[in-house]
C-alpha cells in the first residue's frame, strides 16, 4: 500500500452518516473518497468495519488508514492549450471544443489533463489515476472556462465548493426555436437513461434534482442565443434541459436529433454551447476569484449568420 496516515477522532455529532462524518473531519478528504476508503476497508468503528451510510452512536471511535497519493503516471503530450490564471495551486484555463477534458476509454491521448501534465508536470492526485487535476468537467464538444487542482489541499477545497453549489458558472448556448419568455426556470430530475446508458434524461430510474435558470439574449427568427446559470451541476444539464422543453441546443444530435444539424440552413458541426464564466473562492487564499472568456470562432460564426439573416 506504499507510506499511510493514520488517524482516530471521536466524531464530534452522532446520527451523522459515517462517509459525510470523514468528509467533514478535516482529514483533506471528499465525500467520494470517504466512500472508496470505507468501501476499501480501511475505516472501522470502534473496531468494527461499517458501511458508508452507518449513523455514528455515541461512544463511536473512528478510526481511518489513509493511503499517501501515488504519482499519476498520465502521459504529458505538448499540446497547445489556453491558461487564463496559474499559480501554485490552480489553473484557469479556456477549453477548447472539441478536446475531452481527461483520459478513458477510447481516449488515452490527446486530452485536457495530457496537455497540462506536460505543462505542469504534476497535477492533484484525489481525480484519481486518470483524472488528475480535474474538479469539474466540460463535454467534449463543450468549450468555455474550467479550473484545475495542482495540488491535493486545492482539489479537495474546490470539490466541496462544486458541491455545495456556492461557485458562479454561466453559460451562453444557440438553442433551436424562439423561446417565448425572457428568462425561466427548469427544475427537472435527471438521470442515466432507463434504456440508453449513454444518455441523460428525464426518463430514469435514479433522477436527481438538476435546476437551470435561462434567459434571452437575443431573438432570431428560428433560434435563440441564451443565457444559462447553473443551480445545480449535473452530466449533460443544459442539453438535456433544454431538449425537454422543446428547444434543444443547435449542433447537439444527441439530444435534438437530426433537425439539430442546421440552425436556420446552416450547418452546425458541435453543440453550441460555451462556459463564459466561472467564479469561485480561491481554495488556499479565500479570495474570490471570477473568470470569463468570450465564445469561440465557431460559435460566432453562426450568431453572426443569425444576425444577418434577422437583417
Amino acid at each position: 500500500m506504499g507510506n499511510v496516515t493514520e488517524r482516530e477522532f471521536v466524531p464530534r455529532a452522532t446520527g451523522q452518516r459515517l462517509d459525510l462524518c470523514l468528509a467533514e473531519a478535516g482529514l483533506g478528504l471528499t465525500r467520494s473518497q470517504a466512500q472508496r476508503l470505507i468501501e476499501d476497508g480501511l475505516v472501522k468503528v470502534s473496531g468494527s468495519a461499517r458501511k458508508a451510510n452507518y449513523k455514528l452512536r455515541p461512544g463511536d471511535v473512528v478510526r481511518a488508514v489513509i493511503p499517501e497519493p501515488e504519482f499519476i503516471a498520465v502521459e504529458a503530450e505538448d499540446i497547445p492549450v489556453e491558461v487564463m490564471y496559474e499559480d501554485d495551486d490552480i489553473l484557469v484555463v479556456n477549453k477548447a471544443a472539441g478536446m475531452v477534458v481527461h483520459p478513458a476509454a477510447g481516449n488515452f491521448t490527446g486530452t485536457l489533463v495530457n496537455a497540462l501534465m506536460f505543462r505542469c508536470g504534476r497535477l492533484s492526485s484525489t481525480g484519481g489515476e486518470h483524472r488528475p487535476g480535474i474538479v469539474h468537467r466540460l463535454d467534449k464538444d463543450t468549450s468555455g472556462v474550467m479550473v484545475v487542482a495542482k495540488t491535493d489541499r486545492a482539489h479537495t477545497k474546490l470539490a466541496n465548493t462544486f458541491k455545495a453549489h456556492t461557485n458562479t458558472r454561466e453559460y451562453v448556448a444557440v438553442a433551436l426555436g424562439r423561446l417565448r419568455d425572457d428568462e425561466g426556470t427548469v427544475a427537472v430530475s435527471i438521470g442515466r437513461h432507463v434504456s440508453d446508458r449513454k444518455k441523460v434524461s428525464p426518463v430514469t430510474f435514479k433522477g436527481r434534482v438538476a435546476i437551470t435558470h435561462y434567459s434571452v439574449l437575443e431573438r432570431f427568427a428560428d433560434a435563440t442565443f441564451i443565457a444559462l446559470r447553473l443551480a445545480t451541476g449535473r452530466t449533460h444539464q443544459i442539453r438535456v434541459h433544454m431538449a425537454h422543453i422543446g428547444h434543444p441546443l443547435a449542433g447537439d444530435a444527441v439530444y435534438g436529433g437530426g433537425r439539430a444539424g442546421k440552425v436556420m440552413g446552416m450547418k452546425v458541426g458541435r453543440q453550441m454551447l460555451h462556459a463564459r464564466l466561472l467564479g469561485f473562492r480561491h481554495p488556499v487564499t479565500g479570495e474570490y476569484m471570477e473568470f470569463a472568456a468570450e465564445p469561440p470562432e465557431d460559435m460566432m460564426r453562426v450568431l453572426e449568420f443569425l444576425r444577418q439573416a434577422r437583417g
